[in-house]
């Protein structure tokens, strides 16, 4: 997976939380994805669970899917998490 060098602040993916006209945000695993255009993200709450606009690494182990969720068409890399 190519990982543009853009470095995103935690404050950054704060407010990338779909509020107000914002694209949606997450992160996982240092890296930063844009989920704005993926039909499971259009609401607020990504299945009554997530909330864009989070890192969520530690939420994988409870999913009903694998990290390969990410590389789904809809999914774009942003870049890097702050550490």
């Amino acid at each position: 997976m190519d990982i543009p060098d853009r470095i995103v602040s935690a404050a950054e993916l704060r407010r990338n939380n779909g509020e107000r006209g914002s694209q949606k945000f997450i992160a996982y695993e240092g890296i930063v994805y844009d989920v704005t255009d993926c039909p499971r993200w259009y609401q607020a709450l990504h299945e009554r669970m997530h909330f864009p606009g989070l890192d969520l690494s530690g939420e994988m182990k409870d999913a009903p899917h694998k990290d390969d969720v990410f590389t789904r068409p809809c999914v774009k890399v942003i870049g890097r998490l702050q550490e």
